[in-house]
């Protein structure tokens, strides 16, 4: 059997509902999930580190979820073919201490359902280590496959759904599938954030620095109203700032994936700074933290896995971290939608499966989500001193590889580069 459906509409809500957590930078939020106990490893002492880590992941082994479908994982991450994939998940339930934000979305009929409305593919190549995060719209048109429900119930396979829907059918195990199926990855890893964690994660760190361009950011539906410049954001204003569609410029849903991507930039600087790597008590509420918000896959429990995801990531160079958008075109069917891009996309995975390094040539100014920006002269530099090439056997330097240029349908930043959101106000003077 094959359907074809649509969420139901939801009415006015205080936080917009179709929100993106975009993740674009080293750690950025999956890496925060899972690399946050790797920091612990890094700055505590050995002993400490190993009963932490064993101590943290313990408490999420019980709330675990077995993925259908996917391949086993090998005992060493070192062992998987082609690298390591991490999908994360975050989805918009109505918890209790933070039901009030959301309005209506959380008062109606539909305040019990899930939708997965962030969906993220954490791709870590073999040798040399290379990062790439593929962010899918939520309003993607995609097929779903047949999922296995919790209590055993099979759903029937969809050859068009939007892709946040796919929760509802078989939860983080059906997401994982989902994304596996349109990439043509197997994806052994996955974890599941709700939208409120946002807040007590961000906290756990004194909160995120943005930057807001243009005249300013005004948005009735999240409630923002912030002028132009400098803002440290935490608490409600993290999930606003994540969620705010209709105060960017452009103010699609694809404007709002570059907007979170500056988020994640200034996330990830923030953790791998002095002000959190050398502080072990930091380290360690960010861990706690962490998994006390998040549900992660069986293959993810595990305290020696999580370690190992994080050191394959903990050296890696920002320009050779890149934050995509998996490419899209629009809905024949529906202007409010878009579909896969199939063409550009493989060219992507191609160029994953080879392991290049990728450049981005999409101009992230005509997205009307952020707009770039030089690094400010009192700011550290945006981009990590390239490391000495290794010497070959006869004793010359290995040569770099040159980039490849990513289509120019492809949106995204790499780890390097720094924006400011493109407000929807008109800067004034």
């Amino acid at each position: 059997m094959t359907e074809t459906t649509k969420p139901a509409k939801r009415g006015r809500r205080t936080v917009a509902r179709h929100g993106e957590l975009r993740s674009p930078h080293p750690f950025s939020l999956v890496m925060k999930v899972i690399g946050v106990i790797l920091a612990v490893v890094l700055v505590s002492g050995a002993g400490v580190a190993a009963y932490a880590a064993i101590d943290l992941t313990s408490s999420i082994a019980q709330n675990s979820v077995a993925l259908e479908g996917q391949e086993p994982v090998p005992p060493d991450i070192g062992a998987i073919e082609g690298g390591v994939n991490v999908l994360l998940v975050g989805t918009d339930e109505c918890e209790p201490e933070y039901a009030g934000i959301f309005g209506d979305r959380c008062t109606g009929a539909d305040a019990g359902g899930q939708l997965n409305d962030v969906n993220m593919l954490l791709h870590i190549s073999d040798n040399p280590r290379r990062v790439t995060v593929i962010s899918f719209p939520r309003d993607l048109m995609v097929p779903i496959p047949s999922c296995t429900r919790e209590d055993g119930s099979v759903s029937s396979a969809m050859s068009k759904q939007q892709i946040n829907t796919a929760w509802s059918y078989g939860g983080l195990s059906c997401v994982t599938k989902t994304v596996s199926e349109l990439s043509g990855m197997n994806i052994p890893f996955a974890a599941k954030v709700s939208f409120g964690n946002v807040i007590n994660i961000t906290d756990a760190i004194g909160g995120v620095d943005v930057c807001i361009g243009n005249g300013g950011i005004r948005d009735r539906y999240t409630g923002i109203d912030w002028p132009a410049g400098n803002r440290n954001v935490q608490g409600l204003e993290a999930l606003q700032f994540l969620r705010t569609r209709h105060g960017l410029e452009n103010g699609s849903d694809l404007a709002r994936i570059s907007n979170q991507q500056q988020y994640m930039s200034s996330l990830a600087r923030k953790l791998t700074s002095e002000e959190v790597l050398s502080n072990p008590a930091t380290l360690y509420k960010l861990a706690t933290t962490a998994v006390d918000n998040i549900t992660p896959s069986q293959s993810l429990a595990n305290p020696t896995t999580i370690v190992q995801i994080a050191l394959a990531v903990k050296d890696v160079p920002l320009d050779e971290i890149v934050f995509l958008q998996y490419p899209v075109g629009a809905d024949p069917d529906d202007i409010n939608r878009v579909v896969p891009d199939y063409a550009t996309a493989d060219t992507l995975w191609t160029l994953l499966a080879e392991n290049k390094p990728l450049n981005v040539t999409n101009d992230p100014n005509q997205g009307g989500g952020v707009i770039a920006v030089e690094p400010q002269p009192t700011e550290q530099p945006a981009e990590t001193p390239a490391a000495t090439p290794e010497p070959t056997a006869s004793g010359t330097p290995e040569p770099t590889e040159t980039p490849v240029d990513l289509p120019d349908s492809i949106a995204g930043t790499s780890g390097a580069d720094q924006t400011c959101s493109a407000g929807n106000l008109q800067a004034v003077g």
